[in-house]
This record gives structure tokens, sequence and C-alpha cells, in this order.
């Protein structure tokens, strides 16, 4: 009582995320147009193709970017939480891996500090890992999301899929040293905002500009571009557990 309190406020960094040009040209050609069934337009299933595989590099950059190798990506998980090392943020299985055990997605999920992670993402192989530990206890939990598709959930937690996870990263010594050459998976923790993982692209998100008619060819371009990156506001925000086998 009577006492005084020592003035205490946070500090900041600024720092900048550079958004990298993701996109692509998709031609229809003029033939095909005009003698396709008038059931289903051709240039929009070639834009929807051409989307689709726009969703596809980003979600590969998301976990594998790397400026270093690839001056035109955004860096990605693997690269920003570092998994070459050892520090906090990562759990492994062993020196050079080790079957996945309930017991360890604990300990990742505990590497997310002040809140609970907002997902669990894996290769489907850790999926069927973990779905077979979880069906052994007699302790599945499935739910379904907002579009009444079925999710399974750890400990509340969503598992989603990342098609793009390998299940052939190398381990020497309890950590990784390349993405190819054994049999060992990575299990990524995240929680998403403002204050931990965040997407970033422009306000005009994907966009498509018809370029016109070719000269070279009878055929129609049309250019899809989306300025995006990732953001990673607190390095307690993401964990991942190295070296998961079958």
């Amino acid at each position: 009582v009577g006492d005084t309190w020592s003035e205490s406020s946070p500090t900041f960094t600024q720092l900048t995320a550079a958004l990298a040009i993701l996109g692509g040209d998709a031609d229809v050609d003029a033939f095909l147009q005009a003698t396709r069934s008038n059931v289903q337009d051709l240039t929009a299933t070639v834009l929807e193709i051409k989307a689709k595989a726009l969703r596809h590099k980003f979600e590969d950059t998301f976990i594998y970017g790397d400026t270093g190798s690839d001056a035109n990506a955004f860096d990605g998980l693997r690269k920003k939480i570092g998994l070459t090392s050892a520090h906090s943020q990562v759990v492994t299985m062993g020196g050079t891996g080790a079957t996945l055990t309930l017991e360890k997605v604990d300990e990742l999920i505990d590497t997310v500090k002040g809140t609970k992670p907002d997902l669990l993402l894996m290769s489907r192989r850790s999926r069927r890992k973990m779905t077979s530990l979880m069906r052994a206890l007699g302790s599945m939990d499935i739910r379904q999301d907002e579009f009444g598709r079925s999710v399974e959930h750890f400990n509340g937690i969503p598992i989603a899929i990342n098609d793009w996870i390998l299940d052939t990263h190398t381990l020497v010594s309890g950590y990784e040293t390349a993405t190819t050459g054994s049999t060992n998976s990575v299990i990524y923790a995240i929680a998403f905002g403002e204050d931990a993982i965040c997407g970033l692209q422009s306000p005009q998100g994907i966009v498509i500009e018809p370029v016109g008619k070719l000269q070279t060819k009878d055929a129609m371009r049309h250019r899809l571009k989306w300025y995006c990156s990732m953001a990673d506001f607190s390095l307690l925000k993401r964990g991942a557990l190295i070296g998961v086998q079958d």
C-alpha cells in the first residue's frame, strides 16, 4: 500500500514483408471455344484450372518457400521456424526420426504460447497415423466445418492436410539436413491472426486480366496474378514437430 509502479511499455520494431508476384498466363484456343459443347464455357473452365494451379503454388510456397533459392518467392514456414537447429519452437522425434506418438503432438502444441494453435498442418501419411493412434485410444473427435465437411480434431484443434508437405525429409543428430533422402515428415502447429501467422495480399486479391488475341496462334490469352506473401508476427505462435515417421 502506498508503493509506486515502475513504468513499463512495449517497444516496437518496424519490419517490412515484401509481396511476391504469383501468376501465369492461360490461353484459350479459339477453335475449341467455338466447337465445344455450349453446356460449359471453355474460358471459365480454363481460368478455374489456372486459379487452382495458383492455389497449389501458394500452398507449396507457404511451406517450402525460400528467397535464398528463389528470389521471386517468399519465405515459408520451414525457413521461418528454422528446422535445422535446436530452439524452443522445434520438437524432434529423435536422432534420425521415429514413429509418431501423441505425446509428441502434445509437446508440439505446447510450443505455441499464449493461445491454442488454430491448425495442425501435416501430410496425408501423418494424418493417417494420427487418426490411427486416436482410434486405438477410442478418442476420435470428428466435427463438421462451415461447409459441412467432416474434419478430425486433436485436443480441439482441427487437423488439416497440405499435399505439398513431403514424407522424405532427412534428419541427422535430431535436426533436418534435407527435404529428400529419407522417410521423415513434419507436423506444424499454427496460430493465425494479426499477432501470429498472417496472409498478405494486395487489396484486389487474385486479378484476371484479359490480354487479348495472340498473333502467333489462334487463341485468346488471360493473365491471372496475385500479389501475395506471408507475415510472421510472433516467434511463439508457430512450431514444428520434425522426424515424423509412420
